[in-house]
């Protein structure tokens, strides 16, 4: 495989995206690691999880020999915090975006009026955090999300609902953020900051909360085939040429994308 003779930003979600079928993810790795050498295109995840749970996913992935790539910048908790590594490469919380996020979050408040929606089932103590307050759902129950919406609009908090698919047998997950946070704020944050293109940046997803990713953007996107039905459904609702679904899951539809907007070449 030849590549495209210049550097570009590649952004994607980990798990039932990059991660999900280790050969897949295996070949694409090491051709994307050969471009970043050469032509110092940049890597970066983009993932639901905690900083603790990617750090968990990166152990699984390392102890059966399928390590990830180690990404220039991380993207954790729904877009919520982003971590740049240090001159010893250990990874720091980005303070211009926290900063950025405290602004108009009263996250006691939120989480106050959402506790009294007893259909919703906090998520373990690792998943919530400063700007990101988090609960399982039932599936059959989401018609209260207008209703929570509502009441934390009411009480004058400037934020947003999330609502996406999760491992979990019988619940998905619910995200309440700061209005200003989502994973393509957060992209166009880390995008600037390394002053690539939105032209030359291709994002991948497969669940609901990577729509923010998708959604009116000049950047590139990747759906994978495997996507979760949210993300199929408001596909199909919200065309864009740039947006590609893939007739492949996982990584090889994350490959296949980028050979489809010439991100990579034959």
């Amino acid at each position: 495989m030849k590549y495209n003779l210049q550097q570009f930003l590649f952004l994607t979600d980990l798990d039932h995206t990059l991660v999900g079928d280790d050969q897949a993810m295996e070949k694409l790795n090491q051709r994307l690691n050969l471009h970043r050498q050469e032509y110092h295109t940049k890597i970066v995840y983009s993932t639901g999880r905690s900083l603790f749970l990617y750090q968990q996913l990166e152990k699984e992935q390392k102890d059966k020999d399928k390590a990830l790539l180690k990404p220039d910048i991380l993207i954790c908790a729904v877009g919520t915090e982003i971590y740049d590594y240090d001159a010893q490469y250990q990874l720091t919380l980005n303070e211009k975006w926290s900063e950025h996020l405290s602004q108009a979050w009263d996250r006691e408040l939120v989480k106050q009026i959402a506790d009294n929606f007893h259909k919703l089932i906090p998520q373990p103590e690792s998943e919530q955090r400063p700007f990101k307050v988090s609960y399982f759902l039932e599936a059959n129950n989401i018609e209260i999300l207008s209703e929570l919406e509502n009441s934390l609009g009411n009480a004058g908090l400037d934020i947003q609902v999330i609502y996406s698919y999760s491992d979990h047998k019988n619940y998905n997950n619910l995200d309440i953020l700061p209005t200003k946070a989502n994973k393509g704020m957060a992209m166009t944050f880390v995008r600037e900051h390394l002053e690539i293109d939105a032209a030359k940046t291709v994002a991948c997803g497969d669940s609901g909360n990577d729509i923010a990713l998708f959604a009116n953007r000049e950047e590139k996107g990747i759906i994978v085939a495997n996507a979760k039905q949210e993300l199929l459904n408001w596909h199909n609702e919200n065309p864009n040429e740039n947006r590609y679904l893939a007739q492949n899951k996982f990584a090889a539809g994350i490959e296949e994308g980028l050979k489809y907007f010439g991100f990579l070449v034959e």
